[in-house]
């Protein structure tokens, strides 16, 4: 009975569906298609009424049926669906897939601009999905009708549609607009995925759109990206970096072409600056220098944001070129210490009271600034060491902006090298307050003692690890204007701290002299040396060369560089040759006189002292590392310890290789490692 009936119900469907086919032969195109969703539409809800019927039938001679192993019966509404799709889709589709090539014209008219039908499309498609059959279980959806006659037709379509367009395209047009047309292509056709097509489309439609539209375009478009970086076209960079960052290496090769552009566009500012200078690379402004490598970082810096948003690639390529010119320019030639002197000389020229920026600008953002070029110093030792030198005359000679700027610049030099780089500076510090405490303590325990100075007396005690200053290499006797307090403060000294040595500074201290012997008094601000030379014209108004030689026992080549800063600012007269006299008509618009400029010997031998330091200290500091590596790895062998050690030290300045086998060879020496018997290139730690 139930099989007879399911079969009645067959031929009733043959028969409905003959008469569709017949009808369905004349239609083309739209008009084939508005027929074919009108007729699913009908179909499909009597389907539905017939299967509600048939209830019965379906709960149990077709489930009998299908559990023993009858996979051809199906329940009625599925029973609907293989017929029409065995009787009326596949007898359409055999006439040269006529539905779906309607579909794929009505799609290409889209793309030409046409408003066309989306919901008939929809509907039409969604009929391709649902006569998809899963036989291990019918209730599960299946692509299986939808993907071999409209998808795979539906993107050779599309492929070969974008293959024409774009080369068309590009032969009448710039890249620039290609960009703007591949952008605008790929945004209708993951719309179109939306609106009429099936999601499971969208990931292989990108992927033939992508390899289409970019792929097969991508040369032109790394050959073209170098004009749009020389023209500053941000919105055409930011289409270019969407659209290659879709294919698989597609951004590669402009990372290497923005590293080279960045750096050219680097050695090219710092080349100009040079060739503008007229002093050459000796005279050159620091903070024209670092203006010039900051602006170059600010501009592609914020390309790398704007326009490849901030992509990991693009900011390794930034950093790489700035490290390459910052480290290596017109203006270091072959030196690597260079660009840390300049940024080190220019964060003091920003730390400094008379550093108007100080006051009209934002320090703290003129420190990060600084921070940023820091970053690429491959020498950061150098800059270190600089930065030491400048901070000790900033903090002997009173002139810091304020110790908050100080403090947070070098909190911004332990976030970046730890706590190790900036422990110097730190004590430094500690130093000043402490001196500050131990000037207060003395002046009180003089106040008790009664004995009134009646000279104005404070002190720096400093450190000598901690600060880089060189005491004076020559004799000096000391005025006995001053003797009875170096005397007084160098016992009190003793009995706070019996076991240190003081070493007199008097290359740096300074004096404040008062004159009784004008008209006007003035007030002059003078070194120690100056003082000397000054205090012996209490009892002489005139004296030789070899006179002031003898009283001060300052050398005669510092001497000379004294006087002659004297006699030009008018204190002293020298008509004759080695003879001064004191001038009795000096006179100065100023009541305070300021004499204390440094002499050029001291300015010319900074430099080449603060070198001498970083060499000295790269010995140890190379040395060191080697033993912590050897008492770590025991054994090792030549090669990759060099290496280790280059890795280690690279933070702090890029080691040479000669300098670490010297080093090897000075730890073999005093026997902190040695050889492994039988082997040239192996060594062992000695604990």
């Amino acid at each position: 009975m139930g099989s007879d009936l399911y079969n009645n119900l067959i031929r009733y469907f043959i028969t409905h569906l003959k008469g569709l086919k017949e009808q369905s032969d004349t239609l083309q195109d739209e008009a084939l298609l508005r027929y074919y969703a009108a007729e699913w539409d009908r179909y499909t809800t009597g389907a539905n009424y017939i299967n509600r019927l048939f209830t019965y039938l379906n709960r149990h001679w077709v489930k009998r049926e299908r559990d023993e192993g009858r996979k051809g019966v199906y329940p009625v509404y599925t029973l609907a669906l293989v017929q029409w799709k065995s009787n009326f889709f596949l007898h359409v589709q055999s006439k040269n897939g006529k539905l779906a090539n309607a579909i794929l014209r009505l799609i290409e008219r889209q793309r030409n601009g046409e408003t066309i039908d989306q919901g008939l499309v929809k509907k039409v498609v969604d009929s391709f999905v649902s006569l998809g059959l899963d036989d291990a279980d019918i209730n599960k959806a299946s692509l299986d009708v939808y993907r071999e006659h409209l998808e795979t037709p539906f993107l050779e379509a599309t492929a070969k549609y974008y293959q024409q367009e774009s080369e068309a395209f590009l032969a009448e047009s710039s890249v620039s607009d290609y960009l703007k047309k591949a952008e605008e292509r790929l945004r209708e056709e993951e719309d179109r995925v939306d609106r009429y097509l099936n999601t499971e489309t969208r990931k292989e439609l990108v992927a033939q759109c992508e390899r289409v539209l970019i792929r097969q375009h991508s040369e032109l478009m790394w050959d073209s990206f170098q004009s749009l970086l020389d023209y500053d076209k941000d919105e055409d960079l930011q289409r270019m970096y969407a659209l290659l960052s879709r294919i698989i290496e597609g951004l590669e090769p402009l990372r290497k072409k923005f590293e080279e552009h960045v750096k050219k566009a680097g050695l090219t500012a710092v080349s100009k600056l040079v060739g503008e200078g007229t002093e050459g690379v000796d005279g050159l402004d620091s903070k024209a220098y670092v203006d010039a490598l900051l602006e170059v970082h600010r501009k592609n810096s914020e390309t790398v944001t704007r326009s490849f948003r901030g992509e990991a690639g693009f900011v390794a390529s930034l950093d790489k070129a700035c490290r390459e010119f910052v480290n290596r320019n017109a203006a270091t030639g072959t030196s690597t210490t260079k660009s840390p002197e300049l940024l080190a000389k220019h964060a003091d020229m920003l730390l400094r009271k008379n550093n108007k920026m100080a006051e009209e600008e934002d320090l703290e953002g003129a420190l990060n600034r600084v921070m940023v070029l820091f970053k690429y110093i491959e020498d950061k030792d150098v800059f270190q060491t600089f930065y030491t030198t400048k901070l000790s005359k900033r903090l002997i000679h009173g002139v810091s902006a304020s110790d908050e700027s100080e403090a947070s610049m070098i909190s911004k030099l332990k976030e970046a090298c730890g706590f190790e780089y900036t422990n110097k500076l730190q004590r430094m510090f500690t130093d000043m307050s402490l001196s500050k405490d131990l000037t207060d303590q003395f002046k009180e325990r003089m106040q008790q003692n009664h004995d009134d100075m009646d000279i104005n007396f404070s002190i720096m005690v400093l450190g000598t690890n901690f600060w880089p200053l060189n005491a004076p290499n020559n004799d000096f006797i000391i005025p006995p204007e001053i003797l009875p307090t170096y005397d007084r403060f160098s016992k009190y000294y003793q009995t706070k701290h019996s076991g240190r040595k003081l070493t007199w500074l008097w290359n740096y201290s300074k004096n404040e002299l008062r004159t009784n012997y004008l008209n006007q008094k003035y007030i002059l601000m003078t070194s120690s040396y100056q003082m000397a030379v000054l205090l012996q014209y209490n009892k002489h108004d005139t004296l030789s060369l070899e006179e002031l030689i003898t009283a001060t026992a300052i050398s005669k080549d510092i001497l000379t560089q004294v006087l002659s800063l004297l006699v030009k600012a008018k204190i002293l007269i020298n008509e004759e040759t080695d003879q001064y006299d004191l001038n009795p008509n000096f006179k100065s618009k100023k009541i305070r006189v300021n004499l204390n400029q440094p002499i050029k010997a001291e300015v010319k031998a900074e430099s080449s002292e603060v070198l001498k330091t970083v060499d000295e200290d790269r010995k140890y500091v190379i040395q060191a590392t080697i033993v912590r590596i050897m008492k770590a790895r025991k054994t090792m062998k030549n090669q990759p310890l060099i290496q280790e050690v280059i890795s280690q030290i690279s933070q702090r300045f890029a080691p040479k290789i000669p300098d670490i086998k010297k080093a090897i060879d000075t730890l073999l020496e005093k026997e902190y490692i040695e050889r492994v018997d039988g082997t040239r290139d192996t060594f062992a730690y000695v604990a």
